[in-house]
Parts: structure tokens; C-alpha cells; sequence
């Protein structure tokens, strides 16, 4: 993966920010959109494209264009900070590959402490039923 790259690729749209703030949400678009289009990436290998697809695939379009959006700030150069980074995040966290779990074999004392304690339960409603006469 080159970083310099894959964000040389991005492109930035600047959009009106929704929500409260009067008079500065109504004259300045304060808003970035990141778009990233996976496909034709080409900081990118064609594994890296695969996982990132099977790990991102509900936040792909159909299009495999990845969109990000931020408006958290009152400054546009704040906020595409902000989603330059929450990409560059995403994207290394998707091509982590998770490790294997490897299954463990249950001690014997767990198994029998809990077939004990379900003996102990089993007793104590066993005392709980009317007696028979």
C-alpha cells in the first residue's frame, strides 16, 4: 500500500453542512465529501483491492467507489483532515488479516467441576418436588 498514492487518488468536494449553526452552515460549505475509487486504484495491489472489498463491501458502492464524509468542524480544512485520516484508518484496518484461532483442548477439572455443579442443581430441584407417599 502507498499512502502517498492512494491519497493522491482521493477526490475532496466541498458541500453545505446540514444541521444547526445558522448563519455560517447557510453561507459557507464547510462539508467534505471523500470519494475513492477502489477499482481503479492504483496504489493499491490486486489483493490489497480483494480484502479491501470483502471487509469495506457495505460501505462500497455498487460502483466499489468508497465515499466518506465529514462535517464535524466549522473549517473545511479541519474537516478534510479529519476524513483524510478516518480513510487512511479504514483502509489499513481493512487489509489487516485476522489470526487464525487455533482450538484449545477444555481441561478435565473444568469438565468435571461443571458436571458437578450441575449434579448440585439437579439435587436442589430434586428437593423442591412434593414427596411422594
Amino acid at each position: 500500500m502507498e499512502t502517498e498514492k492512494i491519497v493522491s487518488e482521493v477526490s475532496y468536494k466541498a458541500v453545505r453542512s446540514s444541521g444547526a449553526g445558522g448563519q455560517n452552515v447557510n453561507k459557507v460549505s464547510s462539508k467534505v465529501v471523500l470519494t475513492f475509487d477502489l477499482k481503479n486504484s492504483q496504489g493499491l495491489s490486486e489483493a490489497e483491492k480483494l480484502l479491501i472489498n470483502s471487509n469495506l463491501f457495505s460501505r462500497l458502492t455498487l460502483d466499489s467507489i468508497l465515499i466518506l464524509n465529514c462535517d464535524e468542524d466549522r473549517s473545511q480544512f479541519r474537516n478534510k483532515e479529519i476524513v483524510t485520516k478516518r480513510f487512511l484508518d479504514l483502509i489499513k484496518k481493512a487489509l489487516v488479516v485476522p489470526k487464525e484461532r487455533k482450538p484449545t483442548k477444555i481441561p478435565k477439572s473444568v469438565i468435571r467441576k461443571r458436571i458437578k455443579n450441575k449434579k448440585i442443581i439437579s439435587e436442589v430441584k430434586k428437593t423442591r418436588k412434593r414427596p411422594e407417599f
